[in-house]
Order: C-alpha cells, then structure tokens, then sequence
C-alpha cells in the first residue's frame, strides 16, 4: 500500500520547495485570509487613488451644498459635512492618512525590534540583560503620556505621533525575536558560522534574522492593525491627527458629536475602519496559522 502524501508537497512545484515556499501556499488555501487580502487591497486602492477620481479635495467647501444628504448621482454623492466638505473625499483621504501611518509605523517599528531582539538573544550575557531591562522600563511608560510628551518635543503634529507609536510598539516584536535568537544562537550552523571566522554582525543578518523570519511575518502582521487603531484612538482623543487634516480616528471623533444630527459622518469612517481591522485580523490568523511552527 503507497504510503501516503502530504497534500502540500503535492501541490508544490516540481522543484524542491523551500519552506517560506510551502508557508506561503498554507496561508492561500486559507479562504477567509485570502477574501481579507483582496477586500483590504481594494480598501488601499480606494484610499490611495480614489480621492483623485474627484476635481476637490477634501478640504474644499461646497457653499452651495452645506449638510447635503446622501445623492448617488450627484457631484457629492455620500453628501457633504456641516461645512460643505465632501464626506466621501474626506473619508478616502482620512484612510490614506490611517493607513499609511499603519503600514509604515509597522515596517518600522517591526524593523526596529527584529534587530535588537536579534542582537540580544544572540550575544547575550550581561548585554542581553541591559538591553531587556530598557524594554522593561519603556514597557512600564504610560502610553498616552508619552505621546503628549513627544508632541511637545516635536511641536504636534504627525511626526510626533509617529513617533510615539514607533516608540511603544517595537518593544513586542523584540522580547519575540530575542527568545527566537537564543534559540538560533545554540544551533549547530551558527557554531560552524563562529568557527568559520564570521563576525557576530554577520551572523545576526544572515543566520538569526532569516532563520526567525516566520516569526516576525507573524507577529508583525498583529503590528498593523495595532498601529491602525493606536493612531485611531489618539487621533479620536484629539492628541494624534488635528483638523483640518483628515483621518479615520477625527472623522470618528467628529461623528460621534453629530450622532444626533447626522449619523453618516459616524458611520462611513467608523465602519471603514472596523471592515479594515477585521481584515487585518483575519490575515494575521492566516499567518499564524500557516506560518507559527507551535500551530502545527
């Protein structure tokens, strides 16, 4: 009787697969992980380019169309704000705004802690002990307090935000990478790396970061919705974003004002936002699921 074959093998190419390879067609077969890929790719796509499909911006106002209600075939067609500011246009740019602090915030942050969890975990000794003891410290700093502190230093604004996000959220994937590391660090192909004559630096770039790359992928999939909702949340405190710059987190905060009144400028931007992070999720579980060694 054959003995039986792993599906996966069977469906990778001809050539030997590599594991990134057979990780990656793990996470294709999973539909919800795959219908949230292309919803978010349609959500940027909107975002990014949808708001030069129109002859304003979002900032210009409409006098003739205050308060306009809800006209599909008008010029405004998801109407105008109090102040005649195309709802629609505004929502997109606030999205772009959201997003690209989301996406960017996370590369970087993620960038960040992958090498100082990889450069701790693998020298380790007295060094790895300093270097964890200043993750536990900014681990204990209150979050919005040193948002408001960075804002002050940088004079507010989007730097400042930045920052504070950046700031706080590599502390996660870094505490992940370094135990990654320690691991690597005792592997005999580092051993054979040391006695070969290779320098420590080279080591953590070619060995300990690509050997921990699964574990990044999947634990930097949980920094983007992260940062989405960081930038949401203070942008909603009035800390993060100002008017008359949109961005997902104020359109929320001023909707929340006009409940009452108009409950549209509530419901675009909010539900935009909560669809995107939904997405997110689920891609995040697609990952874990075909890329975390400990799921399977």
């Amino acid at each position: 009787m054959p003995a039986e074959t792993d599906p996966l093998i069977e469906a990778a190419p001809a050539r030997h697969a590599s594991t990134l390879e057979l990780q990656f067609h793990r996470f294709r077969k999973n539909r919800l992980a795959m219908l949230s890929v292309w919803i978010l790719a349609l959500i940027v796509v909107a975002c990014f380019l949808g708001p030069f499909l129109f002859p304003f911006t979002g900032q210009d106002a409409d006098f003739d169309n205050i308060a306009a209600p809800v006209d599909l075939f008008s010029a405004h067609p998801f109407g105008t704000d109090d102040f005649g500011r195309d709802l629609l246009v505004r929502v997109l740019e606030g999205g772009r705004v959201s997003l690209t602090i989301g996406f960017l915030g996370a590369v970087v942050a993620g960038v960040i802690g992958v090498f100082y969890g990889a450069v701790s975990g693998f020298v380790g000794g007295r060094v790895d002990g300093l270097m964890m003891r200043l993750v536990e410290i900014l681990f204990g700093f209150p979050y919005v307090i040193l948002v408001i502190l960075l804002s002050l230093l940088f004079g507010g604004g989007n730097v400042a935000l930045f920052a504070a996000i950046v700031f706080t959220l590599w502390l996660t994937p870094a505490v992940v990478v370094r135990a990654q590391a320690q691991g690597l660090a005792r592997k005999e192909f580092v051993e054979a790396a040391r006695a070969g004559g290779m320098t420590g630096r080279h080591i953590v770039l070619e060995h300990i970061v690509p050997n921990s790359l699964s574990v990044v992928i999947v634990y930097g999939s949980l920094l983007v919705p992260e940062v989405i909702l960081s930038e949401s949340f203070l942008s909603f405190l009035g800390i993060g974003i100002k008017e008359p710059q949109a961005s997902w987190g104020n359109l929320i905060q001023t909707g929340t004002t006009a409940m009452a009144t108009d409950l549209r400028l509530l419901l675009l931007p909010g539900t935009l936002l909560a669809v995107v992070l939904f997405c997110l999720n689920f891609i995040a579980d697609g990952l874990a699921e075909a890329f975390d060694p400990n799921d399977r």
